[in-house]
């Protein structure tokens, strides 16, 4: 009670687990249909504001998508209101345009083939209803600009004059009956017209005969055009690329180094991270992602093979060799073997919308970090724990390699990741939430869904970690599982509970 007669109102429980849907698929595979290695969707990413999907390909090629219910639910609004049933509803994307963004390349001094595949994507700001982003293969970044232009079509010039209609007033005026002659071009009507001085030539006809192109519609087409290209900047592979909050510069990361660069200026970059060492043998871990930080343009966070994650602030120094908090896991003592480093590390990182959280994805798990709190993550999700005994089976077909993205709701309830099968997961990291779902990128999300057991319940802000486990039932032994299908691309709406995830060269929407 609070002042006699106010009663305090009790703690909000946690969220209610999503019931997921099927929303829309966008080339979508036929039972047996081979598919093509460019066709391949290899980056996603959604803008701001949620309007925009993105997609990039091993083909080179960039494939945008806009929505469209949020423009037209066919129904005004008065109808809505006055409707007694309800109006069966869900996010819907429209194919917008696509265009080829990278093309297969060979590097003579080094004898190396650079692929056309497309690995990251990130979106700028929007100016004059003109779309802008970035997307980079291994070596080069290019800076896009998509805008809806007006494109005059003209009609065939027509080879005889009797038959052109409308050719413009000079050619209706020069068909006109009207016998008096005119001079043309302050020339006499007794002098011929069939040379005009030396660089003007008249048809021997004169300008009766003389037809003109006629501008007959006006379509609008969507054209990309190529703003910059920063090149030359990276001895190895990229691996992100990440715009700053100040809409001015950007970051790209490859195995050794970060390099700042600004928008408008693509023949010059500051390398501002550098872990190469002066003898290549006392190598130790590599850069595998990078990320600035939402809201504060001086901060950015990368991390590395070794499991770690480097918080680091540009004010500091230009050359940002220490960092400002380091975010690591102690290891479990005895636990050691010959696989720990492998899938340790971390493939991708993401700041929560605030940027109080960082999240991240190794082989075996997600992990939610405070940067407050560089002890450990505060919460911790074993994605597929059950295939820890076929370490072994995963290292020799590679799988173990695989680089599986992960990403957050918008309101920071919930994270998600992909899976092998073409499955993904979605977690409830609000406090108390024991949240666990699985889905299949098909048509029926919740055909692989089973129950799961109750979790206790821990908040975010509890020192105290809590790990949490899925039980996947058929699958806990991995037979099952089928290691060619794997869902490494995804990405969460920025506002709405909606996924958009990859399967092979298949976009699947989910809503929620």
């Amino acid at each position: 009670m609070k002042g006699g007669d106010e009663e305090v109102a009790a703690p909000a429980g946690p969220p209610q687990p999503l019931d997921w849907k099927f929303s829309q698929v966008f080339g979508e595979r036929i039972a047996g249909e081979e598919i093509q290695e460019v066709d391949i969707i290899s980056a996603i990413e959604f803008d701001k504001t949620g309007d925009h999907l993105a997609t990039g390909d091993r083909g080179g090629r960039v494939v945008l998508f806009e929505r469209t219910d949020a423009k037209d639910h066919g129904l005004s609004r008065r109808d809505l209101e006055r409707t007694d049933y309800p109006i069966s509803w869900h996010p819907e994307f429209h194919y917008k345009t696509e265009f080829q963004s990278h093309e297969p390349e060979f590097d003579y001094l080094k004898s190396l083939e650079i692929e056309e595949k497309i690995n990251k994507i990130r979106w700028c700001q929007t100016a004059n209803s003109a779309l802008f982003l970035l997307s980079t293969n291994d070596k080069t970044i290019k800076f896009w600009k998509v805008q809806e232009k007006k494109i005059k079509k003209i009609s065939n010039i027509i080879a005889d004059p009797s038959k052109a209609v409308g050719n413009g007033n000079v050619a209706s005026s020069s068909n006109s009956n009207s016998p008096k002659p005119f001079p043309t071009n302050g020339v006499s009507p007794d002098r011929s017209c069939k040379h005009l001085g030396n660089d003007i030539s008249f048809p021997p006809g004169g300008l009766p005969s003389l037809c003109l192109p006629v501008v007959t519609s006006q379509e609008t087409n969507l054209v990309a055009r190529c703003r910059r290209v920063y090149g030359h900047a990276h001895d190895y592979h990229i691996n992100s690329i990440s715009n700053n909050s100040d809409g001015e510069t950007f970051i790209s990361a490859d195995d050794l180094r970060i390099n700042l660069w600004n928008l408008e200026i693509s023949n010059q970059s500051f390398n501002i991270v550098d872990l190469k060492p002066a003898n290549m043998e006392d190598l130790t871990e590599v850069i595998t992602s990078a990320e600035f930080h939402p809201a504060h343009c001086n901060m950015l966070a990368y991390s590395s093979s070794k499991g770690s994650i480097r918080l680091i602030d540009l004010r500091q120094s230009a050359l940002c060799d220490s960092h400002a908090k380091l975010f690591e896991e102690s290891e479990a003592p005895g636990s050691r073997s010959f696989f720990t480093e492998i899938i340790a590390s971390i493939s991708d990182i993401k700041f929560a919308k605030d940027g109080r959280y960082i999240l991240s994805r190794d082989y075996m798990t997600l992990k939610l970090w405070d940067i407050n709190m560089d002890s450990g993550p505060v919460a911790t999700f074993q994605v597929h724990e059950y295939l820890r005994p076929k370490l072994c089976d995963l290292y020799e077909n590679d799988s173990i390699f695989d680089k599986f993205e992960c990403c957050l709701s918008g309101d920071g309830l919930r994270v998600a990741t992909g899976s092998y099968s073409n499955l993904f997961r979605v977690f409830g990291c609000a406090s108390g939430s024991t949240e666990a779902t699985t889905l299949e990128a098909s048509k029926n999300p919740m055909r692989r869904q089973v129950q799961t057991p109750s979790r206790p319940s821990r908040s975010l802000n509890s020192i105290t970690r809590v790990v949490r486990q899925e039980t996947l039932g058929v699958d806990a032994n991995g037979n099952s599982l089928d290691f060619t299908t794997k869902l490494l691309h995804l990405a969460w709406h920025p506002t709405e509970n909606l996924i958009a995830c990859v399967a092979a060269n298949s976009l699947y929407m989910y809503y929620a």
